[in-house]
């Protein structure tokens, strides 16, 4: 169990993968600066995966998502702040349909290719005459937005956009980037992958490699992370491949996506509303990755631990008792048990 400080973040831009053109606006949700963007891929081969929240109260711009990716042909994505547009009844989904058509109309796709996220306050409806405003001006828009821009877009209590990227070496010798975009600082235990997220590749993958891939690195980075414990009704990660690189290794590609998830995980958690320390939890020895996870959550989870923690006291009891609460995993023996 590790306590570390938070890292340099990066100052300067960071270019999309080729193959993607975004654009991000200020369309009034709020008092200043951007607060909706869409990318979209023009690339050869699109490919797409996509993972949402299992709240009940997931909102209309996880269904629609949900339906829209179900193929892993999505070419782009709209995304909303400042409003999360949850709990707002058949009026709400009129309108997150309406966003994408018009976003779609613009970018000259079908609303069907389009994946649509919101984040920002529960329980009121879009404030659609400034989004419409917006949204039909976007065909004389400039498409020049980078991963930055994009990040910023999206932040609501977020003290700063968050971005990762690793590059690639193709088959053919040449390079392929993955870029990735989070914004998330509370309500976040993951239940899929918590907050949202939007990763972007210009290597050419079949839909079902990078379904693969991207929830296995969403298992390993995303959905180990934990600030409160509070699960939100707008989770959503998402992957986007253009294709324009050419193909990669799947090996290689597995662990440029891993890279840049857990990048972005450990950004988050820093960034954690409250938070003054990262805390990391190591469990080895577990009958498999399951009870590790369990274990390491129960750690990670206690408010005592955390109190530990954030006071600077090494108190390893605390430890032992939140591995004590894991009492359905019975084989779990104290005797062997190392702190």
């Amino acid at each position: 169990m590790n306590a570390t400080r938070p890292e340099t973040r990066s100052s300067g831009p960071v270019a999309l993968p080729a193959g993607f053109r975004a654009h991000a606006g200020a369309a009034g949700l709020r008092e200043s600066g951007d607060d909706v963007f869409v990318v979209v891929a023009d690339g050869p081969q699109v490919a797409s995966s996509a993972v949402f929240t299992r709240s009940l109260f997931a909102g209309p711009s996880v269904v629609l998502s949900r339906r829209n990716a179900a193929g892993g042909r999505a070419r782009g994505v709209v995304v909303v702040a400042k409003n999360a547009n949850v709990a707002t009844g058949e009026q709400g989904m009129t309108d997150a349909r309406e966003v994408l058509e018009r976003a779609a109309g613009a970018l000259g796709v079908a609303p069907e290719e389009l994946l649509i996220a919101s984040t920002g306050v529960i329980g009121r409806h879009y404030p659609m005459p400034v989004l419409r405003a917006h949204l039909d001006g976007l065909a004389d828009a400039e498409f020049d937005a980078d991963a930055v821009a994009l990040a910023a877009a999206m932040m609501t209590t977020d003290t700063h956009p968050k971005t990762a990227s690793v590059e690639m070496t193709t088959t053919s010798g040449g390079t392929a980037r993955v870029v990735g975009i989070a914004k998330g600082v509370g309500m976040l235990e993951p239940d899929m992958a918590t907050m949202i997220a939007v990763v972007f590749t210009d290597a050419a993958v079949t839909p079902g490699v990078l379904d693969a891939a991207f929830r296995d690195a969403v298992d390993q980075s995303f959905n180990c992370l934990s600030v409160d414990t509070d699960t939100s009704t707008s989770d959503t990660a998402i992957a986007l491949a253009s294709g324009v690189a050419g193909p990669v290794d799947e090996a290689e590609l597995r662990r440029a996506l891993a890279t840049v998830c857990l990048d972005l995980t450990r950004q988050l958690a820093r960034d954690g509303e409250g938070a003054t320390k990262l805390l990391t939890v190591e469990v080895t020895g577990g009958r498999d990755r399951a009870q590790a996870k369990r274990v390491a959550k129960a750690i990670l989870n206690s408010p005592l631990v955390k109190t530990a923690v954030h006071g600077a006291d090494p108190n390893w009891g605390r430890v032992a008792m939140a591995i004590g609460k894991c009492h359905e995993d019975t084989d779990i023996d104290p005797e062997r048990v190392r702190i």
